[in-house]
Formats: C-alpha cells, sequence, structure tokens
C-alpha cells in the first residue's frame, strides 16, 4: 500500500473555491488515511490547501522547492521535512523518488508538464505506481479528450490508457491507489511502421 503519495496542483491564489474545497478534502482524506503529502512546498494555491488540510488531519508534509522559489510567503515554512534543490529537474526526481503514487489535482503549465512527465516514465517502465488525474468539476476532459485523440489516430496504444485513471471523487481517488494492481507493459511500438 502507499505510504506517500505526490501531489502536482496549482499555486495560483487567483482560482474558483471549488478548486480549494477539492484540494483541502484531499488533504483531509489523505490525513485521515495515514498518508504522508509530497508536493512543490507551497504554501499558496492547491498546493498551499492541500498541505493545510493534511497537517490539521494529523499527516505529514514534505515539501520540495528549488533554490529560486525558496521565497518568505511562498514556501510552507510547516513542512515535516524539506529539500531545497538547485533546479526543477532535481526537485522532480526527489518527488517521483520518495512518492509511492501520484495524484494531479487542477494546475497550470507546470502540473501539466509533471503529470506528463510521471505517466511517459510509466509508459517506458521507469515505474510501476499509480497515477490518478483528479477530474475537479471536469477541469481535465478536455486533456482526456486528447488522450483519446492520441490513441484513436494510433500515436499510442490502447493500454495506455491503463497508464493513469480518471476521476472526479476524493475517495475513489484514494481507493483506487489502495486497490492498484499494477500496469501489463507490452511493446509500446506498433509492428506495421509507416513506410511512406
Amino acid at each position: 500500500m502507499a505510504k506517500a503519495i505526490c501531489v502536482y496542483s496549482s499555486s495560483s491564489c487567483a482560482i474558483d473555491e471549488k478548486y480549494f474545497r477539492a484540494a483541502a478534502e484531499l488533504g483531509r482524506e489523505m490525513g485521515k488515511r495515514k498518508y504522508d503529502l509530497i508536493f512543490g512546498a507551497g504554501t499558496v494555491g492547491l498546493m498551499g490547501a492541500t498541505a493545510k488540510a493534511l497537517h490539521e488531519a494529523g499527516g505529514k508534509v514534505i515539501g520540495v522547492i528549488p533554490e529560486a522559489l525558496n521565497i518568505r510567503g511562498i514556501v510552507y515554512d510547516t513542512c515535516d521535512e524539506i529539500f531545497i534543490t538547485k533546479g526543477l529537474r532535481e526537485r522532480k526526481a526527489i518527488m517521483d523518488e520518495r512518492a509511492d503514487a501520484f495524484i494531479a489535482l487542477p494546475g497550470g503549465f507546470g502540473t501539466l508538464e509533471e503529470l506528463l512527465e510521471i505517466i511517459t516514465l510509466k509508459q517506458l517502465g521507469y515505474h510501476d505506481k499509480p497515477i490518478v488525474i483528479l477530474n475537479v468539476s471536469g477541469f481535465y476532459d478536455d486533456l482526456v479528450e486528447l488522450f483519446e485523440k492520441i490513441i484513436h489516430e494510433k500515436f499510442a496504444k490502447p493500454q495506455s490508457r491503463n497508464l493513469y485513471y480518471v476521476t472526479g471523487d476524493v475517495n475513489d481517488t484514494l481507493n483506487y491507489i489502495e486497490n492498484y494492481q499494477g500496469f501489463t507493459r507490452e511493446d509500446k511500438w506498433f509492428a506495421d511502421v509507416h513506410k511512406g
């Protein structure tokens, strides 16, 4: 069973309150289920909302932040553990290594980049950890539709759908992680290579 979950999410404070409610619900439920949180160490946006709710529920918070962002008012300074890295690549490497599972809450370009990288690493066999796209209020509908287009047009195989799980429900998210059976990998390449 997963002990530490990496949560990718927005650092924006200008977003709709419904996203903050979902982040706080996730943090509370993770805390109740005794999960540690690994995250980008921000006190702002959904990062801060998740961390604060998890702390209030008795959970442990592990922050990883690059030194360029290690600024008072940006960093969640009550992390139980904090890692300060040289840059983003080192930050992601620590988060990837320490996490037993990954959840993407709604977010911007950084969240999307982290999500796509962790899916790609799983596709290539670098890990076999559960990945959940927490699709709050349909935020990720267009991305999931793009994934389907990628599969339909044979840029990826149908089994790619098993690399990640999409749900709008916090309890379903954590239940999926707790019951994760692993990814059955097959050759990612299509045999019928285009010759034209």
